[in-house]
């Protein structure tokens, strides 16, 4: 009996000191493995904090620097139309004014000199005085012929203090005869004598004073006009 309760004790001892053994290995690492997770879960959380402050810091440069650059865009954009909107093309001061006149052509046979009636339009004395010398070489009835061809070119016209003087070149081709050499001055006179300011009339060959305009009438100069 006694041997029995000794053993029992004996066990009992034993298990409690085995007991007291086995729980000092176990606690210890305890809290090193807790420590562990809490260093690897601070790191964690501080590298995400970091990858986000970078983009914010970067964003706000660009908005800055391209807001400016749009402002100034727009500016540009509405004061380029306004400037070409504000510019006018200069309009012509002077209108063509029309005007018909009395012009002098030969019949087919040159017997006679026949006045016709021709529209003129011009915006000044000058063209006024061209327009009427085109008018006597052209005619637009077949049955009156002008006496001065379309070869013949007129360079230059002057008006000054009631003198027209006309400046032209004639060929060869344009000359007529003695009757149609008459009729040719007589039609030239009566046509600028119409105008009231043209008191006297001088024509010149190539700029010069010549005797004779196709070599059989006399040439005045100037021609003045007959009361």
């Amino acid at each position: 009996m006694n041997k029995k309760l000794w053993i029992a004790a004996l066990l009992v001892t034993v298990m409690t000191v085995a007991a007291g053994c086995g729980s000092k290995p176990t606690a210890a690492p305890a809290p090193n493995q807790t420590q562990g997770a809490g260093t690897e879960n601070n790191a964690s959380e501080d590298q995400n904090e970091t990858d986000i402050t970078e983009p914010v810091t970067v964003d706000p440069e660009d908005t800055t620097t391209t807001t400016p650059g749009t402002t100034e865009g727009s500016t540009e954009g509405t004061t380029t139309p306004s400037g070409g909107t504000t510019s006018e093309k200069p309009g012509t001061s002077e209108s063509n004014e029309k005007k018909t006149i009395d012009v002098y052509y030969t019949d087919l046979e040159e017997l006679e000199l026949h006045k016709a009636s021709a529209d003129i339009s011009y915006a000044t004395d000058d063209a006024k005085y061209k327009a009427a010398f085109a008018a006597l070489q052209q005619s637009k009835d077949d049955k009156l012929v002008p006496l001065w061809a379309k070869e013949i070119e007129l360079k230059s016209v002057q008006f000054k203090d009631g003198a027209l003087t006309l400046d032209i070149h004639m060929p060869d081709t344009a000359r007529l005869g003695a009757g149609g050499e008459v009729f040719a001055i007589d039609a030239l006179k009566q046509t600028f004598f119409q105008f009231d300011e043209v008191k006297s009339l001088d024509l010149l060959v190539d700029g010069q004073q010549s005797e004779s305009l196709m070599g059989h009438v006399d040439l005045e100069h100037p021609m003045t006009r007959s009361e």
